[in-house]
């Protein structure tokens, strides 16, 4: 059973205007490295899953979230969601699209027809809260699909691991009163979006960090702190919102990360799943916007997703 590669074009037609980070060339480069490598024939394609359906993106969004977005839409142009968040034309289109990717690898990994997936999506969604979309998300992808995981196939507990830069805030949002979704994540702090939740949560494991914090001090955290509560949790499966911006070379944040890291704690989380999760692991696309750090970063991570 092989690691399913999920990406589309209609992702790529989602853009912001030429100035903006978050772009097209994004889901390009990671296609162009993991081909330069060597891995890209080794993985299991599929391009262009269903998008997701209303009722799946209702599981976890608001019907005036959704509807706001609908009516937001451009018919041509750009329209501002806020000051670094807009809509083009195409953008509804990608986001359902981007939200669709999870859905089709949460069913083929419970199907069995593969043991991981990487989706190669975009907008990105850790973000997006029920009722807001915000910092270049629209829908929350890896909250729809983990509510399909536990709604459609009955899971009991899932696991969201988030490395990205800034804190996923929307995830956060969604899952903070629902016990059968274990979030971990670290993030840069103070820095955007400035927004966690207070009260402590037993299956909310957030840590914040200093800028300039090192990757092997960020491997301690995930040692230390992520691994015990992830197998004291016994995930059924993990989900993992890869956003590639805490690379030392991404002007984004301030964090050290480095390519073997993100191997690393891709490492260790296959580890969890093989133990806990019959091997289950999807990750999908958040942030990372050095062009170059991103494709390497994300080759290193999906090559340790499917032990290539």
């Amino acid at each position: 059973m092989e690691t399913l590669y999920i990406t589309s074009p209609t992702c790529r037609q989602h853009e912001m205007g030429s100035w903006h980070p978050e772009c097209p060339e994004r889901v390009d480069v990671i296609n162009d490295h993991l081909l330069s490598s060597g891995i890209l024939p080794l993985l299991e394609a599929a391009d262009n899953p269903r998008p997701a359906t209303e009722a799946e993106i209702l599981r976890v969004h608001t019907q005036a979230h959704l509807d706001h977005l609908k009516k937001l839409s451009p018919a041509s142009g750009y329209a501002a969601v806020d000051g670094d968040t807009s809509m083009n034309p195409h953008t509804l289109a990608a986001a359902f699209q981007a939200a669709g990717a999870g859905i089709a690898a949460v069913d083929a990994v419970m199907a069995g027809k593969a043991v991981s997936a990487f989706c190669n999506v975009r907008p990105p969604g850790h973000h997006a809260e029920s009722g807001r979309a915000m910092g270049f998300c629209f829908f929350n992808n890896v909250a729809v699909a983990a509510a399909h995981a536990l709604e459609h196939h009955g899971l009991s507990r899932v696991a969201v691991i988030d490395f990205d830069v800034h804190h996923g805030n929307g995830t956060e949002d969604i899952f903070y009163d629902e016990p059968r979704v274990m979030m971990c994540s670290f993030y840069q702090h103070p820095f955007y979006p400035n927004s966690r939740r207070e009260g402590e949560r037993d299956h909310m494991v957030n840590v914040p960090v200093d800028a300039y914090t090192t990757g092997f001090d960020l491997r301690q955290i995930v040692s230390d702190i992520w691994l015990p509560r992830l197998r004291e949790f016994e995930p059924e499966l993990i989900l993992v919102s890869a956003g590639f911006d805490a690379h030392r070379e991404d002007e984004m944040g301030q964090l050290g990360m480095v390519e073997s890291d993100y191997a690393w704690i891709t490492d260790q989380l296959v580890n969890v799943a093989e133990s806990c999760s019959q091997g289950r692991i999807i990750s999908m696309l958040e942030g990372g916007y050095n062009l170059s750090a991103l494709g390497r970063s994300a080759v290193a991570h999906i090559r340790s997703l499917s032990k290539l």
